[in-house]
C-alpha cells in the first residue's frame, strides 16, 4: 500500500460512524475516493429507502477522503459545506460514493460526489444523488 492509501485508511479506521454503518473504503487515487455501504434495513426510512443521512454520510466522506489525498501530511480536513441533491430514492443492494477533488487550494478544497446505487451483481447502476462540497485543511 502507498502512504496516500495508508494515510486515508487510519483516518477512515478511526470513525465510528463509518463503521456503525457498515461503510467500507474502496478506492483511494490522489484526488478520488470511493466508499461501500451495503443496503441495510437499520439505516432505512419510512419508506423502505436508505435514509439520506446515511447517504450524504458516505458521500460527505467520500469528498473529505478525496480532498485528504491533496492536502500537506501537517493538515487533516474537515467539511466546511456541501449542498446535496437526491435524483432518485435510494433503492438497491448495495451503494457506492465517489468523491473527487475539482480544485485543491492552500487552505480548501472544492470537491464533488456522486452516490451510485446498484441492484444485483451486474455493473448496471443509477445515480441517486450527487454532491458539491468545500472541505477545509485544519492543523490538529
Amino acid at each position: 500500500m502507498n502512504d496516500i492509501h495508508n494515510r486515508i485508511a487510519a483516518s477512515f479506521h478511526a470513525q465510528g460512524l463509518m463503521a456503525t454503518i457498515g461503510a467500507k473504503l474502496a478506492l483511494v487515487a490522489e484526488g478520488e475516493v470511493h466508499i461501500t455501504l451495503p443496503f441495510s434495513e437499520r439505516l432505512s426510512q419510512q419508506n423502505g429507502y436508505v435514509h439520506a443521512g446515511a447517504i450524504t454520510s458516505i458521500v460527505d466522506s467520500a469528498c473529505g477522503y478525496a480532498a485528504l489525498t491533496k492536502a500537506p501530511l501537517e493538515c487533516d480536513v474537515v467539511t466546511a459545506e456541501f449542498k446535496i441533491n437526491f435524483m432518485r430514492p435510494a433503492l438497491g443492494e448495495h451503494f457506492l460514493a465517489i468523491g473527487r477533488v475539482q480544485n485543491a487550494g492552500k487552505l480548501l478544497t472544492v470537491c464533488t460526489g456522486e452516490v451510485r446505487a446498484f441492484s444485483g451483481t451486474g455493473a448496471a447502476h443509477k445515480v441517486i444523488a450527487l454532491m458539491q462540497a468545500t472541505i477545509a485543511n485544519v492543523r490538529p
